[in-house]
């Protein structure tokens, strides 16, 4: 029980600070060109989406008439840990439960929307997860580089690193477009040992320390910010 409840809030603070971290450091409008029926990646309407520009943003709360200053977690002053516990004690054992798995329904009264965390980018922004969709007026594909197993044939680190910054910019206009999250399961860092396995394309390939490398530079490219980069913790 003590295990499966640590589990629970690991999830939960992933969740948490996906929805009021890398959202409350963005300050682009959510953009939708979607009827007004439909719902966006994140599984909320499109009139929603578009009044709001992060989760703790007060509009969103408004919207649903609650009042931002009531909820800790959206409180930035204080550290995540206490944030973290304020959401956690405010969900019921069921809320908690819907947003495990890959699809979280979100906590309308809490103003915690619902969210999709299955998008790919191994080489390129993807629409097989359903976290992401491609759009034949707006935006109708992304860079697709060679697969991993090319790539890291290169030997080239500033290659791969600067692939996962055009993947990162990628991915944050489908973002700002309403077309994507911001969550990528990417890169693939298996080890290759059995050719047999039948997906060894989607890796950089067998060697540990290639691969470790592979790995550093290419989340570096996806998650670093220019001119916010300690230089001192890259490798």
């Amino acid at each position: 029980m003590a295990m499966t409840s640590l589990v629970l809030k690991l999830c939960l603070l992933s969740l948490l600070l996906s929805a009021i971290f890398t959202t409350t450091h963005s300050r682009t409008t959510f953009i939708t060109t979607s009827s007004p029926d439909s719902t966006t990646t994140s599984g909320t309407s499109p009139s929603v989406v578009a009044a709001y520009k992060y989760v703790c943003d007060p509009a969103n709360f408004n919207l649903r008439g609650l009042d931002v200053n009531d909820y800790q977690f959206c409180n930035t002053s204080l550290p995540y840990p206490v944030r973290v516990k304020d959401l956690v004690d405010r969900m019921t054992l069921a809320e908690k439960a819907l947003q495990l798995g890959n699809t979280a329904l979100g906590v309308p009264r809490l103003g915690l929307p619902p969210y999709e965390w299955w998008s790919e980018a191994l080489h390129g922004v993807s629409n097989t997860g359903p976290g992401t969709r491609f759009d034949d007026d707006i935006l109708p594909g992304a860079t697709s580089f060679p697969t991993p197993i090319l790539t890291a044939a290169s030997f080239n680190e500033s290659l791969w690193k600067n692939i996962g910054q055009v993947v990162s910019t990628e991915a944050r206009a489908m973002f700002n477009l309403g077309l994507g999250g911001l969550t990528y399961w990417s890169p693939n860092i298996n080890i290759v040992r059995d050719p047999r396995w039948g997906r060894a394309l989607e890796t950089p390939g067998e060697d540990p320390f290639m691969v470790g490398k592979y790995a550093v530079n290419y989340v570096r490219g996806l998650q670093d910010v220019e001119g916010y980069i300690d230089i001192h913790n890259i490798y």
